[in-house]
């Protein structure tokens, strides 16, 4: 059964959120995980960059 969450739930979870870290914390927490989706997409591209050049390097 999956679970759905609607704005008021999502306002509840978001207060509670607060309310544990405050609100200077949640800003460092946020910063930190999008500067790690940046850094997970660039070894991304770099390993699909590698990808792509070794089956080239392999047929010459």
């Amino acid at each position: 059964m999956p679970i759905r969450l609607g704005l008021p739930e999502l306002i509840i979870l978001l207060v509670i959120v607060i309310l544990i870290f405050g609100a200077g914390r949640l800003a460092e927490l946020g910063g930190a995980l999008g500067k790690t989706v940046r850094e997970f997409r660039s070894a991304t591209k770099e390993d699909e960059k590698a990808e792509e050049t070794a089956p080239a390097e392999a047929k010459k």
